[in-house]
């Protein structure tokens, strides 16, 4: 169980990684080596994976295509579906990879530099594993938010006044 002071510094965390140890002890009421262990803490045990930064790659001039892919897949009962997931997530097309319930088993996110680099990715890479029965190709067309980031705010559209 994770106590409360954890809980703060994970939560500063993430809302933004670059925030440094002395701001976290100023917003936490703990002391700076206090948040210096807790970190550590939550490093080496691998509650913190990683450190990250959302990017707007439109903005940034440097497109990138994304595509939701959900997988049916077929399972032996003595494996699951570790080893198919282990295999998935070496691609470093693979951004992530989640199980699902409902109708589909797994889902992917996957990027590359153009629609048909993705499309042949699936048609080549995904497709052709001996347990995936069917796959559902979704291109992202606009993200609007990611990681709890707003990356396009809304847009002022006037328009004209409709009168009867």
């Amino acid at each position: 169980m994770m106590d409360n002071n954890t809980r703060h510094v994970l939560e500063c965390l993430e809302e933004d990684a670059r925030i440094s140890h002395e701001e976290i002890a100023t917003l936490t009421g703990l002391t700076i080596d206090k948040v210096d262990r807790i970190v550590k803490e939550l490093e080496e045990s691998g509650i913190i994976r990683k450190y990250k930064t959302v990017i707007d790659w439109d903005l940034a001039g440097d497109e990138y295509v994304y595509a939701i892919i959900e997988l049916k897949v077929s399972l032996e009962r003595s494996i699951g579906y570790q080893p198919l997931v282990e295999r998935l997530y070496k691609f470093p097309e693979v951004r992530s990879v989640r199980l699902l319930s409902g109708q589909y088993d797994l889902s992917l996110t996957v990027s590359g530099k153009t629609m048909k680099e993705v499309a042949f990715f699936v048609a080549e890479k995904i497709s052709t594993l001996e347990q995936v029965q069917h796959t559902t190709t979704h291109f992202v067309l606009k993200t609007y938010k990611e990681d709890g980031v707003i990356l396009h705010e809304q847009d002022h559209v006037s328009r004209l006044p409709v009168t009867p």
